[in-house]
């Protein structure tokens, strides 16, 4: 067996361990595909990330990104948490105040603001309309009234996400979905804002709650606490559709008891994702 470096990092909270903890495991080039599976499906975390060697000149690190059961191009808190362990153990980028992280979606810059780390949203791969159809199934299985649904959008940048914008915010605080097992994949992510004129005030300056729910084939709902990838193509899509102008800070995780927050920022035509970092356990793992 050999050993490496680990950390655990909390990603996105308004405090430790109020966030979305992601699992990093460093110096990872002599892992092979199925010790990486193996080892993302035993932490049982939403993600594990393995930094190797890059390959592209431009990098700092090369990272690879597992669920429990497959491996994903690009996601957003682990980018973010992958980030903050490969600077825990002391190393350094090579352009000051920017991490530059090679993944399946290509090169993501990370900026460095102290605790806090953003990340520039990447292109999305589907975008536009959602069929009638696809949007009837997906409020079927959310338990939300067709009629209920301001919008919807396919806000895709790898794991499959379908957007769709409530009323408010309480719409989505309040939304039970049908937890049961189906047969076919689903990625969803509801949105609802706060504020004058959505029937609830504003908790610390948020703008927008946030939930994120995936079912995987033949699995029982899954709610995950905070999460980037979402945050990142909600952004997009509804700064370009006028919904809403950044900057402004999301929450998530509420109801699962976290107090998530993820701020938004735009600059230059690239909207950017960030929150604060926290490296909650350190040592080493042996695979």
């Amino acid at each position: 067996m050999s050993t490496h470096p680990f950390r655990q990092v909390d990603v996105f909270g308004s405090g430790p361990y109020r966030g979305n903890p992601v699992a990093v495991i460093l110096d990872a080039d002599s892992l092979s595909d199925t010790q990486m599976q193996r080892i993302a499906t035993w932490t049982h975390l939403s993600e594990t990330t393995f930094v190797l060697s890059p390959t592209d000149q431009a990098a700092d690190y090369r990272v690879r990104i597992f669920t429990v059961t497959e491996e994903l191009p690009f996601a957003g808190h682990p980018t973010l948490g992958t980030a903050r362990a490969w600077l825990d153990a002391g190393h350094t980028p090579r352009e000051s105040g920017v991490v530059i992280q090679e993944c399946g979606a290509g090169l993501v810059p990370v900026r460095i603001d102290g605790e806090s780390l953003a990340f520039a949203a990447p292109p999305r791969i589907r975008e536009g309309a959602v069929a009638e159809a696809d949007l009837v199934a997906a409020c079927e299985r959310l338990n939300i009234p067709r009629d209920e649904v301001v919008d919807a959008a396919w806000v895709d940048n790898g794991p499959g996400w379908l957007g769709l914008l409530l009323a408010d915010a309480q719409r989505v605080l309040d939304c039970e979905p049908d937890a049961s097992p189906r047969p076919e994949r689903g990625f969803y992510g509801i949105v609802g804002p706060y504020g004058a004129g959505h029937g609830i005030g504003h908790p610390q300056d948020v703008a927008l709650e946030v939930r994120a729910f995936v079912y995987d084939a033949g699995a029982p709902v899954w709610e995950d606490p905070v999460t980037g990838s979402l945050n990142a193509s909600l952004a997009q899509w509804l700064t370009e559709t006028g919904r809403i102008e950044a900057p402004y800070v999301a929450r998530q995780g509420t109801v699962m008891g976290r107090d998530g927050r993820v701020a938004v920022t735009a600059d230059a035509g690239e909207t950017w994702v960030g929150g604060l970092t926290h490296v909650a356990v350190a040592g080493t793992i042996q695979a």
